[in-house]
């Protein structure tokens, strides 16, 4: 008697591989639920202006002489600043505030500094004629305290003076954030080199994980936060077609952890751990790299049983996608020796060779892409050929193998019924 098989399509960079499995194997397809969105991003965001969560409205707080920062997102995030300024800016102008008074700032945190045509794009031609728009420098930051974990708090200085700033963004699950959105505007958003890489290095605690509030990484950035005294925020929840489906706005941790909500209960799925999960990205650009791949990776690990196998499907058209990553998975020869590396020295890219091998530990990782088995095997995968050919290994081990299928790894957080 054949097994009845069952044929799945998987994202693989731009195009699709069918997985054929036998339909006695599969414990279940993990899919995120979004939920059909009835009003527009401008009311959604208006009404969460007009009803703040723990905190008066901005048209209250500010007055005709009230200097005003806003600090959004870099060229490196989905969240739609264009369609958030608007809004955002009536609430302002309702309380009296005025265009030469209001300072939009980029929060580039690490990353690189953007060209004036990327920052007219996120803001908005007009509001980037009538307001004054600039880039965080890490080089001129203030020391203004430390945090309880260490960390020192170190803000850009040109906001230091400001008598209300606001932080609007995007929530969606952060690998070892918990989520973005809220404090992070701050740290690491407008916050020094030393400021972020200490924070940073909290990442590798067990904690510090997708999907919690309660890891070192974000309450430390909530402290630094609070100690600058981030006034209010604005964060919009996006849906896997980067459509606004539910905006918050107020205080930076009460505002913040409703948005959380909606996240968990469109991403989070309660799933019984099983033997394997085969997990795909969601194709192009989730995973043009392996530095980009690992997040699907990651959310994967929390649906397999320990000593169980996750087969990761990321066409990495572009290789590994980082060179410190790259550095260290050529130099690290065992897991145990990238871990112990990264505890003496973090580097930013070798913290992902760090997570794997820890990861690699726990599970048998299978990759199915476009590297080279040399850098595979490097970056603590087995090579395959094929998904196929990843599942004939799994089930040539265990016939009877229960395995979750996840299309949309990148977003679907499994969350572990046994916890």
């Amino acid at each position: 008697m054949t097994a009845n098989i069952k044929k799945i399509p998987l994202a693989f960079g731009s195009t699709q591989i069918e997985l054929n499995i036998p339909e006695g194997n599969i414990s279940s397809i993990i899919l995120p639920s979004e939920p059909e969105i009835k009003e527009g991003p401008a009311f959604l965001i208006k009404k969460a202006l007009e009803n703040p969560i723990k905190s008066r409205r901005l048209s209250e707080i500010v007055n005709q002489d009230s200097s005003v920062v806003i600090i959004v997102s870099d060229v490196t995030r989905p969240t739609p600043t264009a369609k958030l300024l608007p809004p955002l800016l009536e609430e302002l102008y309702l309380g009296g505030a005025k265009n030469e008074n209001i300072t939009i700032v980029f929060a580039l945190g690490l990353h690189r500094n953007q060209t004036e045509e990327e920052s007219r794009k996120l803001v908005g031609e007009e509001i980037y004629e009538k307001i004054r728009c600039i880039q965080h420098d890490t080089l001129r930051c203030r020391r203004i305290g430390i945090s309880s974990r260490g960390t020192p708090i170190e803000i850009f200085e040109d906001i230091m003076d400001a008598d209300v700033v606001i932080g609007a963004g995007s929530i969606e699950f952060h690998y070892y954030a918990g989520y973005s959105g809220g404090a992070k505007s701050v740290l690491p958003g407008v916050s020094s080199r030393e400021s972020v890489i200490t924070n940073h290095k909290m990442m590798i605690d067990e904690k510090a994980v997708s999907g919690r509030v309660d890891g070192p990484v974000r309450q430390d950035m909530e402290e630094a936060a609070k100690i600058f005294g981030l006034d209010f925020i604005l964060n919009v929840v996006l849906d896997s077609k980067k459509e606004v489906v539910a905006a918050v706005a107020g205080n930076f941790v009460e505002a913040h952890r409703q948005g959380v909500e909606v996240v968990d209960s469109m991403y989070k799925v309660p799933v019984e751990p099983a033997d394997a999960v085969i997990v795909s990205c969601g194709g192009f650009p989730k995973d043009i790299n392996l530095f980009q791949a690992n997040k699907a990776l990651d959310n994967a690990t929390q649906a397999v049983k320990a000593g169980g196998s996750i087969i990761l499907v990321a066409e990495c058209a572009e290789g590994i996608g980082n060179q410190v990553y790259e550095c260290w998975n050529r130099e690290c020869r065992s897991p145990d020796e990238a871990i112990e590396r990264f505890k003496k020295c973090f580097e930013f890219g070798g913290h992902k060779t760090a997570i794997i091998a820890k990861v690699s530990k726990k599970f048998r990782l299978y990759l199915v892409s476009k590297l080279s088995d040399e850098e595979t095997r490097n970056a603590f995968f087995i090579p395959m050929a094929s998904v196929e050919d990843a599942l004939s290994a799994v089930l040539a081990e265990n016939p009877d193998a229960k395995i979750h299928l996840m299309p949309h790894g990148g977003q679907t957080l499994p969350v572990r019924k046994d916890n």
